[in-house]
């Protein structure tokens, strides 16, 4: 069930690149991507023709990795299927949390903290993270003993709404609700700067799932994650 009020989140990545975001994105008529390093995705215009499919391709350059993250719309039938992935777009409900978050050891993560970044990403697989995506909004940490340990930060940034992402713990430090921690204190954040929290999770991560219905995020709609292959 979608509202006035949600409508931007049916095209989060087209509205941040031409928002928020429009410092990090390029652009080639109606077609528009992030710059390198910092994510890879992309978006056309709503109800994209030929010639908008046309312009991404020249903007990615040929055999690109195309990105569409849940554009409903599909490419040519040229272009080359890389993946698809089901998943859920969920929402906070409104209001603060309740409790409030208690930030004790929860630490910002500056530019000098990607390298360390990076190498959690590797370990635990929570999705899309490049040297660059720091850049697209704040990004917490746990350390335990001066080692990251766990993170979560905000990436798209469609009007009205911050997208929560990257929540990634340790293997060693699972079980210990750093995780929890991090959303809320990002939730808490956004909230405090007038915005609306929102999330996207892959539906076979059922203990992500369980968390964010745990922390009272909400079921907005299913999603299809794609990516292609430019011609």
């Amino acid at each position: 069930m979608t509202n006035d009020d949600d409508a931007v989140l049916d095209d989060p990545v087209g509205r941040s690149l031409s928002g928020r975001h429009a410092h990090l994105a390029r652009r080639l008529g109606r077609a528009a991507a992030y710059v390198t390093d910092v994510a890879t995705f992309s978006a056309v215009s709503t109800g994209p023709d030929a010639r908008d499919w046309a312009d991404l391709a020249r903007l990615l350059g040929p055999g690109a990795f195309a990105d569409l993250f849940s554009c409903p719309a599909l490419p040519p039938p040229h272009w080359e299927p890389v993946f698809r992935l089901e998943g859920r777009q969920m929402v906070w409900p409104g209001g603060v949390p309740d409790p409030a978050p208690a930030e004790d050891g929860v630490v910002e993560l500056g530019a000098d903290s990607v390298p360390e970044m990076l190498g959690l990403v590797a370990r635990t697989e929570p999705g899309p993270f490049w040297p660059r995506t720091l850049e697209l909004g704040t990004y917490l940490g746990v350390r335990v003993d001066g080692a990251l340990v766990a993170m979560a930060g905000e990436r798209l940034r469609p009007p009205g709404w911050t997208e929560i992402s990257a929540v990634c713990t340790a293997p060693e430090a699972r079980g210990r609700g750093h995780a929890a921690r991090l959303v809320t204190a990002l939730a808490a954040r956004i909230l405090a700067r007038g915005e609306r929290p929102f999330l996207h999770v892959a539906e076979t991560n059922t203990g992500a799932i369980a968390l964010y219905e745990r922390l009272g995020f909400t079921t907005r709609r299913q999603v299809t994650f794609r990516g292609f292959r430019t011609p």
